[in-house]
């Protein structure tokens, strides 16, 4: 059996990182799809969403691999947790969740849009746009090289 050490930064009294306050957790699941049981071969339970966000934020806080979160935390497996990021991202959710935190302090008031930062390395760019113009190099030209003897030019000419 492995066994795994945390390596963390987490004071004693203080809630890793990783473990969602109740207050958060209110605001964050109305936003999430609700996925129906299957009637018809239900198979596994699904397992709870807090529990698998909570294994998303420890992968994403500690840096390990999807695959070897520790299956003792009750987050589930990497890959069910790598599953439900895929489909909230796809469903819209952390988009959503952004835009609600945003207006949230908005209204308190604690929004300083003067000191906003665009990072535009996150804008896509268009196909087809305009080319920039190649600018001719103003650098002098390598000197030649006066440590080799010089080699006679072939010719294809025959001179007669």
């Amino acid at each position: 059996m492995i066994t795994f050490r945390l390596i963390t930064s987490v004071r004693k009294g203080e809630q890793p990182p990783w473990i969602i306050a109740d207050e958060l957790w209110a605001r964050i699941e109305p936003l999430l799809p609700v996925v129906p049981r299957r009637t018809d071969h239900p198979g596994r339970k699904r397992l709870d969403d807090r529990k698998v966000l909570s294994g998303i934020l420890f992968v994403l806080y500690t840096g390990i691999a999807w695959e070897f979160l520790p299956q003792e935390l009750g987050f589930g497996s990497g890959m069910t947790c790598w599953r439900r990021l895929r489909d909230w991202h796809q469903a819209g959710v952390w988009q959503k969740l952004h835009e609600l935190l945003l207006a949230e302090l908005h209204a308190a008031g604690k929004l300083d849009w003067s000191k906003a930062v665009i990072d535009s390395s996150h804008v896509q760019a268009l196909k087809g746009g305009p080319k920039r113009v190649r600018v001719r190099s103003t650098a002098q030209k390598r000197a030649p090289n006066i440590t080799s003897s010089p080699t006679a030019t072939a010719s294809l000419s025959h001179s007669a």
